[in-house]
C-alpha cells in the first residue's frame, strides 16, 4: 500500500484548487461542530486504487477524522460495495470528498484497465508494462495504480534506464537505419554504468539484426505485425549466447494483446494503461448526522 505522506503537498494543492476561499454552500448550511459518518461506495466492477489518500485528504481539514478501510488497494470492487467509512466533522468531509473521489476514481480506472490487460494474457509467459505516457505530476501515483492492477512498470524516469529511439538517432546522426542504431548502442553502452539497463527500439528486422548481438537488455519491437514478431522471437531464441528480452510496443489494445502475447515476446508495453484509462465510478454517501440537527 502506498504511503500518502510524501504526496501531501500534491494533495493539499488539489484540495486548495477545489476549495478556493471555502465551501460556501456547506458553511451556510452545516454548523461547524456537526459530525457525520459517510461511506465510500463502489458503483462499478473494477480494481480499487488510491484509498490511503481518502483519509489524508479529509484530515487536512479535520485532523481528528478517521477512515475505516473495508477493503484495501488492489481489491476487486462491485456495484454497491462499501469500500470505506469516514467519521469526522461534516464540513471537512463535504469539503474534501470531491477531491478524494477525483483521485481515487482516476487511479482505480488505471488499475482496472491494467487488470484487464493482465487478464487478457493470463496463462502466457509475458509481462504487461506501462510507459512514461503519464499525467504530469501524477507519474508515481499512476504507476502505483498500474501495479495495483497486476501489471508492471517500465522506467519511472529517464535516469532509470537508457532507451534509444528514432528521435535520438535523428538528432545525433541525422539519419536512422541499422548502422546508426548499432553505433548508438555502442556509444550509449560505453557511457552508462554496466548495471543500468539498455533498451533500444527497432522498427524492422534489419535494425533488429544490427543490435541483437550487442550488449542490449531489451529490444522494443515497435509496430511489428504478428508475423514480424514471430520472426523476431525465432531470431533471438536462436542466439547461442545471452539474449535480450523482446518487447512488443505500439498501439496495442485489449483486442490485440492476446495474439501478440502468443507470438512469444517477453513483454508488452501499453501506453493506454495510463493515458487512456476511464475513471472508475465511486461515490460518497452520508449517513444521518451523529449529532441530531436542531428542531
Amino acid at each position: 500500500m502506498i504511503d500518502p505522506a510524501p504526496h501531501l503537498p500534491f494533495l493539499a494543492m488539489a484540495l486548495e484548487e477545489d476549495l478556493g476561499s471555502g465551501d460556501r454552500t456547506t458553511r451556510a448550511l452545516v454548523p461547524e461542530t456537526r459530525k457525520t459518518t459517510a461511506d465510500l461506495l463502489g458503483r462499478a466492477d473494477g480494481v480499487l486504487c488510491g484509498l490511503p489518500f481518502l483519509e489524508a485528504l479529509v484530515r487536512i481539514l479535520d485532523p481528528d477524522a478517521t477512515v475505516e478501510h473495508h477493503v484495501e488497494d488492489g481489491a476487486r470492487l462491485a456495484d454497491g460495495m462499501r469500500v470505506a467509512t469516514i467519521h469526522g466533522r461534516a464540513r471537512a468531509v463535504l469539503g474534501s470528498e470531491r477531491t478524494a473521489l477525483n483521485v481515487i476514481r482516476h487511479l482505480s480506472g488505471i488499475a482496472t484497465l491494467s487488470a484487464r490487460f493482465v487478464e487478457a494474457v493470463r496463462g502466457l509467459p509475458v509481462k504487461i508494462l506501462d510507459t512514461r505516457k503519464t499525467t504530469p505530476g501524477w507519474r508515481e501515483l499512476e504507476k502505483y495504480a498500474v501495479r495495483c492492477g497486476g501489471a508492471e512498470n517500465h522506467r519511472l524516469r529517464l535516469d532509470d534506464a537508457a532507451m534509444i529511439k528514432e528521435n535520438h538517432l535523428i538528432t545525433a546522426f541525422g539519419r536512422t537505419g541499422p548502422a546508426a542504431i548499432a553505433e548508438a548502442v555502442r556509444r550509449v553502452r560505453a557511457a552508462i554504468p554496466p548495471e543500468v539497463p539498455l533498451c533500444v527500439e527497432v522498427e524492422d528486422h534489419d535494425e533488429l539484426s544490427a543490435v541483437v548481438e550487442e550488449r542490449v537488455d531489451v529490444v522494443m519491437l515497435d509496430g511489428f505485425d504478428l508475423d514480424g514478431l514471430r520472426r523476431a522471437v525465432a531470431v533471438v531464441r536462436a542466439l547461442p549466447k545471452r539474449r535480450p528480452l523482446l518487447e512488443a510496443t505500439g498501439g496495442i489494445t485489449l483486442d490485440t494483446v492476446r495474439a501478440i502475447a502468443e507470438t512469444g515476446v517477453d513483454r508488452i508495453s501499453v501506453g493506454a494503461l495510463t493515458h487512456s484509462a476511464p475513471a472508475l465510478d465511486l461515490s460518497v454517501r452520508h449517513r444521518l448526522a451523529v449529532e441530531a440537527p436542531p428542531a
